[in-house]
């Protein structure tokens, strides 16, 4: 069986990106190059952000189609992540609100990926 750690998100400038994901998971990335940047998370998982131009092969669609989902340990957090991301000026495309598996709320990074922050129930 094989198991994915790996995710990569294609985006426009590597850089902004890297910044804006440094900030939201308050880690640095372990490499960082003009076209890519990758960190690595808990638990051996790493994200990586390669540029959307320089991809092979040619990628065809950036931001919507996949989420990075972030788990809470409360209802309470996810409506403080909420009041936080707000206040920083990303883009919500989902206040906090009640789903089938728990409370949840959607942002937006740079280039239009979605990140889910939720409490499941």
């Amino acid at each position: 069986m094989i198991t994915p750690r790996y995710m990569l998100l294609f985006v426009e400038n590597p850089a902004v990106s890297a910044r804006f994901y440094e900030f939201l998971l308050d880690l640095k990335p372990v490499e960082e190059s003009p076209t890519f940047a990758l960190f690595v998370l808990e638990g051996g998982y790493k994200l990586g952000l390669w540029s959307r131009h320089t991809a092979e092969p040619a990628v065809g669609m950036t931001g919507g189609g996949m989420e990075l989902a972030f788990p809470v340990e409360s209802a309470e957090q996810v409506d403080a992540l909420f009041g936080k991301w707000s206040s920083l000026g990303l883009s919500i495309l989902q206040t906090p609100t009640e789903l089938d598996f728990g409370r949840t709320f959607v942002a937006l990074d740079p280039d239009d990926h979605r990140l889910r922050v939720f409490f499941p129930r």
